[in-house]
């Protein structure tokens, strides 16, 4: 990990906590949660299926730029092998978990098409997910890539590695245990436990499924990856893709989604610790896109390493044959 690497990934870090400290300071004032509106017939027809248009507007644009104006073949290949490897993340999580961890009250807020998913409440499957659950996590891992590659290439193109085959040359393999994050990831997991049962006033004891879910799919990509990708991560690119991506979560999630009820969430699946001024919005409703974006960079830049290096993938990756 070079110098620069390290200095942009703490100013990073400290950006986010610049912003947290003030906005939960003043979001802790608010006593009395906003309400949902209710009841939820009538009051936004289509809403979620619209709103899709968040992600598949600035996708289309970029994935056009992509495909017209940059030369760079293994950029456009690592895009879609790096897509391949994360959509099934977010449909594992719809199809397993979504019925466990989500609720959809507004069905006239979508096209009322209903894909299987399994209730772990009820333990039975149910044609119950919306089909624009599928095309949310899809065109969210699309928009969160593409924004990071067009910062990366050419917004941000000052601060990217310029020559990724020169820095391969000396990597023996991409795949080295990352004990931090590891560490990081079990202590997560742990708070939320332990705040689950003893310290939430509401939906206490049980098992916090979302957060861990959460954890899990962020923590294991960096506990693999992220010793070997963090020198090759544009972390000024990463900055302006996350500031986005948190943008739109906060349009979509806290104004629409949420009040509107196009999706909703099983508190009792949940840390218990909501944003009262965003109609008790779950604090995993904004910890997601910070899981997708660390999840998709990493998953990114590692493929785009295994690329450039001209290894086989085993020996890329493991360093055997």
């Amino acid at each position: 990990m070079n110098f620069t690497s390290i200095k942009d990934f703490k100013i990073f870090i400290i950006m986010i906590a610049v912003l947290a400290l003030p906005a939960t300071l003043t979001m802790l004032t608010v006593k009395k949660a906003q309400a949902v509106i209710d009841p939820v017939a009538g009051i936004s027809p289509l809403g979620y299926t619209w709103s899709l248009l968040l992600f598949i507007v600035p996708a289309l644009t970029i994935i056009a730029w992509l495909h017209i104006s940059h030369n760079e073949k293994f950029i456009r290949k690592s895009f879609w092998l790096a897509l391949i490897v994360l959509t099934p993340l977010g449909f594992i999580l719809d199809i397993f978990f979504g019925l466990s961890f989500f609720t959809f009250a507004n069905h006239e807020a979508t096209l009322q098409v209903y894909l299987p998913g399994f209730d772990f409440n009820q333990m039975m499957w149910r044609l119950a997910l919306p089909i624009e659950e599928f095309v949310f996590y899809l065109s969210g891992f699309v928009t969160v890539l593409l924004i990071y590659i067009w910062c990366d290439e050419y917004w941000l193109a000052a601060y990217n590695v310029p020559d990724y085959s020169a820095e391969t040359k000396e990597l023996e393999k991409i795949v080295f245990f990352h004990p931090k994050s590891l560490v990081l990831g079990l202590i997560l997991i742990l708070f939320g436990l332990i705040y689950k049962n003893f310290f939430t006033h509401h939906y206490q004891g049980g098992f916090p499924g979302y957060f861990i879910f959460l954890i899990i799919a962020s923590f294991i990509p960096s506990a693999a990856f992220f010793k070997t990708t963090c020198r090759f991560i544009n972390w000024r690119a990463f900055s302006s893709t996350f500031f986005f991506i948190l943008l739109i979560s906060l349009i979509w999630e806290a104004t629409l989604a949420s009040p509107y009820q196009w999706w909703g969430y099983n508190y009792d699946q949940m840390l218990g610790l909501t944003v009262s001024a965003w109609a008790s919005l779950p604090v995993e409703a904004v910890l997601v896109w910070m899981a997708v974006t660390f999840t998709t960079v990493i998953v990114y830049e590692a493929i785009k390493i295994w690329l450039s290096s001209g290894k086989r993938l085993k020996k890329a990756f493991l360093g055997t044959d």
